[in-house]
């Protein structure tokens, strides 16, 4: 990477944390509103008003910002053809929002040619964020439960890098589980495997792990990052959904691929490991397994 390239990575980054914080103000705002105006999309998935006000505020943002760029939103479609795509999810984990459950959050991601470079995942309800670009690292807030316990991963207010450098980040690393008997596996939702046609696959992998659960929406690939489950996966997923998480996974040490083996966030399911374990998961889930 040379420093022209470097610089302009994390003013980007720096972009995309204020995005964050811009998304995170008007969407905290709405969450358990007793009136908050919730319809249903043609395909039957819900969407609130806070989904629709948040998108319209990053995009205002953007086109301020960074004209030239193109989107691709989960509410509001492709603007722009350009080798630099930002990819927004407004709202990921509508249905929770929608219920008052605290687990959802903004998803934010640069794309250039198609792989993901920057992403931010920012869960105010939570009080977490995390975020990370292409050779920058991953990185991530304590919480004010986190702040008197010991840390995992590594303090460096500086490290986060030049403008996107954030105070009490602190640096993500996936686990180093070898072994598939000692693994937490997050499987995210069986009705996803059923309709796939994996869901045999993925009840024998579940007998081979240690741990089995399903965190849901960007939770689980957050937890996968930090080192504190080592395999996640699903399918009837968007690019939206997920290019925000690629950099967060890949920058922390881990993998991130379609269950089907390919790269990227454009191929319908996910697959995220802590790496060490990818290919044998890949395996499990395989068409000869």
């Amino acid at each position: 990477m040379t420093a022209d390239s470097a610089d302009q990575l994390n003013s980007d980054l720096a972009l995309a944390l204020e995005l964050a914080d811009l998304a995170d103000a008007v969407s905290i705002g709405r969450f358990r509103a007793i009136d908050l105006d919730v319809q249903t999309k043609p395909d039957r998935s819900p969407v609130t008003e806070a989904d629709l006000a948040v998108e319209r505020a990053i995009r205002e943002r953007l086109a301020a910002a960074r004209p030239d760029d193109g989107i691709l939103g989960e509410e509001f479609g492709t603007e722009g053809d350009g080798a630099r795509q930002w990819i927004i999810d407004p709202i990921d984990g509508t249905a929770n929002f929608l219920r008052g459950v605290p687990v959802w959050g903004t998803l934010i991601s640069l794309a250039i040619d198609g792989v993901p470079v920057v992403g931010v995942a920012s869960a105010p309800a939570m009080g977490r964020r995390w975020w990370a670009a292409t050779g920058l690292g991953a990185w991530t807030t304590t919480s004010a439960a986190e702040a008197g316990a010991s840390d995992a991963g590594t303090s460096d207010a500086d490290a986060a890098g030049g403008e996107a450098s954030v105070p009490g980040a602190r640096r993500l690393q996936v686990s180093g589980v070898a072994s598939l008997a000692d693994a937490s596996l997050s499987f995210q939702s069986l009705a996803q495997w059923r309709d796939a046609g994996y869901l045999d696959r993925l009840l024998a992998l579940s007998e081979r792990v240690w741990r089995d659960r399903a965190y849901g929406d960007l939770w689980s690939y957050m937890l996968l990052a930090e080192g504190l489950i080592d395999i996640t996966g699903e399918f009837d997923v968007k690019p939206y959904d997920l290019a925000a998480l690629i950099p967060i996974v890949e920058e922390a040490g881990g993998r991130f691929t379609a269950i089907t083996g390919e790269p990227g966030p454009w191929h319908g399911s996910a697959l995220a490991t802590n790496g060490a374990l990818h290919d044998e998961v890949l395996a499990a889930l395989g068409d000869e397994a």
